[in-house]
């Protein structure tokens, strides 16, 4: 039992650590994304992230997603400052050490926030985003995840809501996160024009194309880690969703991208990776591989067809993370009603109803904070400064001499 104790303790300390290198893998993929003027702003960000939803997480965000029995069933709840009064024993029946579980949620939190960064890029005051940031980690996330992992009503439905790894309490949330985000900046200058969709094309898809390694490398800790335990069978079956799943949803939005716009076009098959990623993460453990295969593969054209859709209607989201995170986010969880393990029309109406209380709150959340910031301290650059790029202005440097 003791040996069992320690190598579980070892597994999520690796598994944390894998997910740390995702904030390097979003780096990447976000600055190669979007122009070279404004590098060093998304990488400031994505540094800022972490650091931010490591704090935060550490010391308030737990005791609010995880408020203790008191609280089951309820939409709110904190146990409180600090982890005194904890138990560590009774962490998911004793098998591993309280303190791994706050590190490896804490970089759960940090990801949310990491989703929002790349949807605004390229026209918001850092200030700003630093301070929904802090917000948005701190309390829109650790609320939401209450609702289910800490044993709030989502959890005690008469069919509880299931999301093993967050398609919808990680992904969908810094979707939703996003959206707003995009819609109260609007598009960034010359991407709509005449009626028209302009590409604007990222400045590195070497960076890009090296970030959707890392991230893929960091989801099989993200999702093999939500075991919680080293359990071989169970961690084995999830990372070989974790892989098919990723690989499907590439092939999916190869083939729609092939068939839309007639050229095979990387950023799309990027984009396909990562919201394949994110569907998996719903049900890894639930679904056998042919049918991670098959939600992968749905994602890889729902990526493809929401990114031409969002176009139209003129929501400028510079690496498409509305369409990965979000939509993809609420297909996964979807999925999990319609196959694996826990398929039925009931547990399909339970998904459906957290998707919509979900969205509902971190919607409403995040558009009320960049409301208040929009009319306070400033929400967008200048039209000067973004022109010229938010490196000199916000940070003072270039990236690149």
């Amino acid at each position: 039992m003791e040996n069992f104790y320690t190598i579980n303790n070892l597994w999520m300390l690796v598994c944390t650590m894998m997910i740390f290198v995702m904030h390097l893998g979003f780096a990447a993929l976000e600055a190669g994304f979007t122009q070279s003027k404004n590098t060093i702003n998304i990488l400031f960000k994505n540094l800022l992230v972490p650091v931010v939803g490591i704090m935060s997480f550490t010391y308030v965000g737990y005791n609010l997603m995880y408020p203790g029995e008191e609280f089951s069933g309820q939409w709110f709840g904190y146990s409180g400052w600090g982890h005194e009064g904890v138990n560590e024993e009774h962490i998911y029946d004793r098998k591993f050490p309280f303190w791994a579980l706050i590190s490896f949620k804490a970089m759960f939190a940090a990801t949310a926030a990491t989703i929002v960064s790349g949807s605004v890029a390229e026209r918001i005051h850092f200030r700003s985003f630093m301070i929904f940031s802090i917000l948005f980690v701190t309390f829109c996330y650790p609320v939401v995840g209450m609702w289910l992992w800490g044993g709030g009503y989502l959890s005690t439905m008469e069919t509880p809501f299931y999301d093993f790894s967050g398609a919808s309490i990680v992904h969908s949330v810094g979707g939703w996160g996003a959206l707003a985000g995009t819609i109260m900046l609007g598009p960034r200058i010359c991407k709509f024009e005449n009626g028209k969709s302009n590409q604007i094309e990222g400045h590195s898809m070497a960076l890009a194309t090296t970030g959707i390694f890392l991230l893929w490398f960091g989801w099989f800790g993200f999702n093999a880690g939500s075991v919680f335990s080293a359990e071989p069978l169970d961690v084995s079956l999830v990372v070989l969703n974790t892989a098919i799943g990723g690989s499907a949803g590439a092939a999916g939005s190869w083939l729609f991208t092939w068939i839309f716009i007639k050229t095979h076009y990387l950023p799309a098959f990027i984009s396909g990776i990562l919201g394949a990623l994110v569907s998996t993460t719903a049900g890894a453990n639930l679904f056998l591989p042919h049918e991670a295969g098959i939600t992968g593969f749905v994602s890889g054209f729902l990526v493809v067809f929401t990114i031409q859709f969002f176009n139209k209607v003129k929501i400028d989201d510079p690496v498409s993370a509305i369409p990965s995170h979000l939509v993809c986010g609420i297909w996964g969880t979807l999925a999990v009603g319609l196959m694996g393990d826990l398929a039925g029309w009931n547990q399909f109406l339970s998904q459906l109803f957290a998707i919509l209380v979900i969205g509902a709150f971190s919607f409403t959340f995040s558009m009320v904070f960049f409301y208040l910031l929009k009319v306070t301290i400033g929400l967008r650059v200048s039209e000067k400064v973004e022109i010229e790029g938010l490196d000199i202005e916000e940070h003072g440097m270039k990236a690149y001499r």
